[in-house]
């Protein structure tokens, strides 16, 4: 790994990566890069290397090669971990996997990174009075109906994606990632989501959204990665493309008619 650090302007990014899978090349020679205060819309079929290239960025396992900068520093992969990842900030928010569904959300929010007295017992007063907080200021849940003491299983999908977002966003992430945030929601939920979303963009925040859904996408992203076959095989500027263009773009790709 190299020791040079690179110039800050990007919260993430790879540099000629490649992963293996024994024999199986999963990605190949891998160049990325996410912005600070830029949202990337990462796209490609089932297959196509996503999961892999996220989950070398939150330290579920190392490259087989290549190199990874997070805000201007290199990652050192011998000791990167998903718990490191979470410590230099970066977080991600997975589709409904984020929360303990019989917790409180005041719990939720400090799952594995309490508040704490000098003597180690945990602060619940502190944590309770963050949390509320948070769902007041960072996520606009100001109805009666949800509090700190309400339990996951009494929200909805697009409520339980906001409270993570609203987690990753107080604990100062660097880099958040939205996996799939919307599946299995219906079109009310999706715009609570997406409209969460367009929070982390107004607060500064570099986050790579994945999604099946390219209207999604397009909406929510400043820039968009095309993944096929464990290669990016384009980075395209929203301003540079229409919707119906990119999905046209993509529709090649599925069917075999560029390489």
């Amino acid at each position: 790994m190299a020791g040079q650090s690179e110039a800050v302007g990007t919260a993430i990014k790879v540099s000629n990566v490649c992963k293996y899978f024994g024999n199986i090349q999963a990605l190949e020679n891998i160049n990325f890069e996410v912005g600070i205060n830029e949202i990337v819309g990462l796209i490609g079929d089932n297959g196509a290397g996503k999961s892999t290239l996220i989950k070398i960025i939150t330290g579920v396992f190392p490259p087989t090669t290549g190199e990874v900068y997070f805000l201007g520093k290199p990652i050192n992969f011998n000791t990167y971990s998903v718990k490191k990842a979470h410590e230099m900030g970066v977080e991600t928010v997975y589709q409904d996997k984020s929360l303990g569904e019989l917790q409180t959300l005041w719990r939720n929010f400090f799952i594995g990174r309490q508040v704490t007295y000098p003597l180690g017992f945990i602060n619940v007063k502190k944590e309770k009075e963050i949390a509320g907080e948070i769902m007041r200021n960072m996520i606009g849940f100001r109805g009666a109906g949800i509090t700190v003491d309400s339990r996951v299983k009494q929200l909805s999908g697009g409520e339980r994606q906001g409270i993570s977002i609203g987690r990753a966003m107080y604990f100062d992430a660097g880099l958040i990632v939205l996996d799939e945030p919307t599946v299995a929601l219906s079109l009310m939920e999706v715009r609570k989501v997406l409209n969460f979303v367009h929070q982390l963009k107004e607060k500064g925040k570099a986050c790579i959204y994945i999604s099946h859904d390219i209207q999604d996408v397009y909406e929510i992203s400043d820039r968009f990665v095309v993944l096929d076959r464990g290669r990016i095989v384009a980075s395209i500027e929203k301003a540079e493309i229409t919707l119906k263009q990119l999905n046209e773009f993509l529709l090649d790709y599925a069917h075999g008619k560029k390489e």
